[in-house]
């Protein structure tokens, strides 16, 4: 086997992840393309058999500030055809980010937590599994709720709970209205919803040039769709979904804070869904939950609004470290530590 960097052969690269059971949109070329725009680098990495590829890994490097090496990064990668492939494409990664000057290849594939090829391939390079407990502490969601679409769409409205249906059906009866956005220009309805939301729920939203290379390098190859959700004429709610293969993904949403008593956003999800079943996809992604599911825990109600629509929790393996410089991996251990407890501590206080 052989591995190489398709950088100039991006279609190649992008197929592989496309026809992958677990491809994901940020697993391709143009997320990379996306990321250039806020200082990351790329490196598409694959392991090619007779031409034919067996494993890829998208990896996104970029510079330290305290540190002078890489964090070298690969949501929702790698990706493999076989256990065998998967080591051969972990160990040539570690080495060619080695000679980069990488401190850590961070990964979270999108597996399932028991899966054995990736749990022994894990310990058989002495991946290190971090610790992000049942929320939101990791950088990608580990436990989502996923939809089954491959059904009618009759079948899948029936699947849901009663008040989702009811709440889908009054937003019609009100008037509320889904557009699918097809000129760039109206990016900026989206934005300024996220911008309230962001303010209302206490979050930082990225920035609008941010959202302008998402549909630069992803709405306008296909790999996007933005919508939003208007009652006579009024925006109340937006949101982006990504799609590649047979999987749709719910990836950012905002709404207003009036009329909320329209139900803008159960309508918005179920047009979402029903676009996504349009383009040949199978799967909803509705993405991240807690796997806390304490009806006491603050975010039970994001897993009560994405169950109600049908949505069963998965859970992944998790996050994981492959240490390249190994000192200097336990150097910023510490300083992340510091850095995550400054930053509970300021969540608490608020």
């Amino acid at each position: 086997m052989d591995t190489k960097l398709l950088r100039e052969k991006p279609a190649l690269f992008d197929s592989y992840v496309a026809a992958h059971p677990r491809g994901d949109v940020l697993q391709t070329t143009a997320w990379g393309r996306v990321k250039e725009t806020t200082g990351w680098q790329f490196h598409p990495l694959a392991l090619m058999d007779g031409g034919v590829l067996r494993a890829s890994a998208l990896i996104l490097t970029k510079r330290l500030p305290c540190i002078p090496a890489l964090l070298a990064y690969s949501p929702r990668g790698p990706l493999y055809s076989s256990p065998e492939a998967l080591v051969d494409l972990l160990r040539v990664g570690a080495a060619y980010l080695k000679a980069q000057g990488a401190l850590v290849w961070k990964m979270d594939p999108a597996v399932p937590e028991a899966d054995s090829s990736w749990l022994d391939a894990a310990r058989s390079l002495r991946l290190r599994q971090v610790e992000t407990g049942l929320d939101f502490e990791s950088v990608q969601p580990r436990h989502v709720m996923v939809l089954d679409i491959s059904r009618s769409l009759d079948a899948v409205l029936d699947n849901m709970k009663h008040k989702t249906r009811y709440n889908i059906r009054y937003a019609q009866r009100k008037g509320v209205v889904v557009q699918q956005v097809n000129e760039k220009s109206r990016l900026g309805v989206f934005y300024t919803l996220l911008q309230e939301t962001a303010k209302r729920d206490r979050f930082t939203a990225r920035s609008y040039e941010y959202f302008e290379a998402i549909w630069d390098h992803l709405v306008e190859r296909g790999l996007a769709k933005v919508f939003l959700a208007y009652h006579e004429g009024i925006p109340l709610a937006g949101a982006i979904c990504f799609r590649l293969g047979s999987r749709a993904w719910y990836v950012y949403g905002a709404s207003s804070s009036e009329k909320r008593n329209l139900q803008a956003s159960h309508l918005l999800q179920w047009e979402m869904i029903r676009w996504a079943k349009g383009t040949g996809c199978t799967i909803y992604d509705f993405r991240g939950v807690s796997g806390d599911l304490r009806p006491e825990n603050p975010l039970y109600g994001l897993y009560r609004f994405k169950e109600g629509f049908g949505a069963k929790l998965e859970t992944y393996a998790g996050e994981f470290d492959l240490p390249i410089w190994r000192g200097g991996y336990a150097l910023w251990l510490g300083g992340l530590a510091v850095h995550n407890w400054i930053r509970r501590s300021k969540k608490a206080n608020r």
